[in-house]
């Protein structure tokens, strides 16, 4: 598997696994299995000629209709890639996610842009496909289809094809969908997982250097591990001496806990 590595703002390179074509041909192939069953089920039991009565036969009505009924399908990528941090059901359930390149979250413009461009990776001819078929060539309907195919597989080639395993709309959105495997193991580094929601306590751990979180991290997990609960109460006095934090925390464990976080958070949003 192709491999992505990011240095973060701590100066620490951290590997990642890109997601294969077949990884994300899967994924795909989840999400539009999702997007078939709610279009059944939304023909199936609801009650269309309802509408129909309902707006008198009005095709302007009815279209508006059809068009809301597509809605959660024609945004489907978008929204879910923007609630569930970069994936879709199906990109989920594969262990999937999509980032920015530089290793952060993929902004809103980021997933619109992706979700955009999706008419050229997998929909590039599209309307030359209606218009052709339109006007009736039925002699060349062999080529047609071959040219409707070719463009539904756009995305697939530039994901087999580029280096970082990008579709056209991740190569604009400046973004990449990786494995999450367990090979990137924070615990070997300064970082920590934290949310988008994750509120700080200290703002004074700033006064620590890359070197003291290192050091801290190690120590903690060390300690931690062997319930060496003496080195946690010399590890805390000398976070609080050096930062002249006032803890708010009873218990050791969970003070360098949370003094770990916070300086992440607070050295990744500088």
């Amino acid at each position: 598997m192709k491999r992505l590595q990011i240095k973060t703002a701590q100066n620490v390179n951290i590997n990642f696994t890109l997601a294969n074509v077949g990884q994300r041909l899967l994924a795909f192939t989840v999400d539009n299995v999702l997007k078939f069953a709610y279009l059944y089920f939304a023909i199936t039991f609801l009650n269309f000629q309802m509408f129909d009565s309902a707006v008198g036969g009005d095709n302007w009505s009815i279209k508006a209709i059809d068009v809301m009924v597509f809605l959660p399908i024609t945004f489907y990528s978008l929204y879910t890639e923007m609630l569930l941090g970069g994936q879709t059901v199906g990109k989920k359930l594969l262990k999937l996610k999509v980032i920015n390149i530089e290793g952060f979250k993929p902004s809103t413009t980021d997933f619109v842009i992706r979700w955009f461009l999706r008419v050229v990776d997998f929909n590039l001819f599209m309307l030359l496909f209606v218009y052709i078929s339109s006007l009736g060539l039925d002699n060349e309907i062999g080529l047609l289809w071959l040219l409707f195919l070719f463009g539904k597989m756009i995305g697939f080639f530039m994901i087999l094809f580029t280096k970082e395993n990008q579709r056209f709309g991740d190569l604009i959105a400046n973004t990449v969908v990786i494995y999450l495997k367990d090979d990137v193991k924070f615990s070997e580094t300064i970082l920590e997982n934290i949310s988008n929601k994750y509120v700080p306590t200290y703002p004074n751990v700033i006064k620590l250097s890359d070197n003291d979180a290192r050091i801290i991290k190690n120590t903690y997990q060390s300690a931690k591990k062997y319930k060496d609960y003496k080195t946690l109460i010399k590890l805390r006095s000398k976070i609080l001496e050096v930062t002249e934090i006032k803890s708010v925390h009873n218990s050791d464990i969970e003070f360098i806990d949370v003094v770990l976080k916070d300086y992440n958070f607070y050295t990744q949003n500088m």
